[in-house]
């Protein structure tokens, strides 16, 4: 079995999300602490962020928040943290987020969540990060992103076997479990720092 001891989470900022993602969220946090995984997520105190971190921590479990130094000075970030990383840009802060985790789980948000995930497939493309990719799908939110993806296979912008790089999920269990059973990458293995 994969030796994952700790997931980054990738989620939307805004409170004015339909509950049912915050559900998803509170889900998907307890099961990171029933794990024993550590929660890596960008330190915000709302939206689906100050969720998951309520979450994970309320169930037990360990959350570290990687912020860029104007968002912390903005007072962007959870106060209820006890591990934050300050940064000195949101380039630092994604590549620290990455070099922190053993796998990555995406939930819906907006564009800077749809940013990231996008970008840490680009270096498994790459060969940057090689470690398991999942995709929360609550309430079918990514399908249009899904349907994409499939367009840019079927019109060679990208190889068919692009589609191993990640694993959608349904349920918080199934992200979990996915972190397990996702496929290896074998992109060609660079150093972290490349990046």
């Amino acid at each position: 079995m994969r030796n994952i001891q700790s997931v980054c989470v990738y989620c939307a900022s805004s409170s004015k999300v339909d509950a049912i993602y915050f559900e998803a969220a509170k889900q998907l946090g307890k099961l990171i602490a029933r794990n024993n995984l550590r929660c890596i997520y960008g330190a915000g105190n709302q939206g689906l962020m100050g969720t998951i971190a309520d979450s994970v921590l309320d169930a037990g479990g360990k959350v570290t928040g990687i912020i860029p130094r104007f968002m912390y000075e903005e007072g962007w970030h959870y106060e209820r943290l006890q591990d934050i990383e300050i940064t000195n840009s949101m380039h630092e802060r994604k590549a620290r987020m990455a070099s922190l985790s053993d796998a990555v789980i995406a939930l819906p948000g907006g564009c800077g969540t749809l940013e990231e995930l996008l970008e840490i497939i680009t270096w498994k493309q790459l060969g940057l990060y090689l470690n398991p990719i999942v995709i929360l799908n609550t309430a079918s939110y990514y399908d249009p992103l899904l349907a994409l993806l499939e367009k840019a296979v079927e019109q060679n912008f990208m190889r068919t076997e692009h589609t191993r790089m990640w694993v959608v999920a349904t349920t918080p269990q199934d992200a979990i479990d996915a972190l397990y059973s996702a496929p290896d990458w074998n992109g060609s293995v660079r150093k972290f720092a490349a990046i």
